[in-house]
């Protein structure tokens, strides 16, 4: 594993930040949250940048804070909008592998619901289930590797995911 970055992309709710975390203690690697870089990056959070420049401009920014990025070594747990962005998306795969953390719409809406104000980018009026409907084939498109996120505990998730990128052909 050593040198390889790993990058989690899904939907918000997934799990990338938490099995990112698991993922990093179990690989050696550092743990970069895309969400938390820019939040730093923009002194508010994700809900405020939403609030006050809207979705566009939060796209925009996730976009630069992963382009600036350093991505060597490192799990990142990206936004989920990021499959909005080409460059960032070869970036991404240039780097390592692209594991896409997948759940079903009514978990996803669960996990949402116990954290409203999550910043999610997207269109006034936009819900949650046109998200998943827009962002699941891009999600599929750009990845190495799909996981089912909610089988199991994050632990397993997490420990699955390290097993099937050590196997050969991923």
């Amino acid at each position: 594993m050593p040198g390889t970055t790993i990058s989690l992309i899904g939907m918000p709710g997934a799990g990338k930040s938490t099995i990112g975390v698991l993922l990093a203690k179990l690989s050696g690697l550092r743990f970069v949250d895309t969400d938390l870089d820019i939040q730093v990056a923009m002194g508010a959070t994700l809900q405020q940048i939403l609030d006050s420049k809207g979705y566009r401009y939060l796209r925009a920014v996730e976009q630069q804070v992963l382009l600036d990025i350093e991505l060597g070594a490192a799990i990142i747990a990206t936004g989920g909008s990021v499959v909005y962005s080409e460059p960032v998306m070869e970036k991404l795969a240039a780097a390592g592998p692209i594991v896409y953390l997948e759940a079903d719409l009514a978990c996803l809406q669960q996990r949402v619901a116990a954290a409203p104000l999550r910043g999610i980018a997207c269109a006034a009026g936009t819900g949650f289930a046109d998200i998943f409907a827009e962002r699941t084939p891009l999600y599929q498109q750009y990845a190495d590797l799909s996981v089912d996120a909610t089988a199991g505990s994050p632990e397993t998730v997490a420990a699955h995911i390290l097993q099937a990128l050590a196997q050969p052909g991923q």
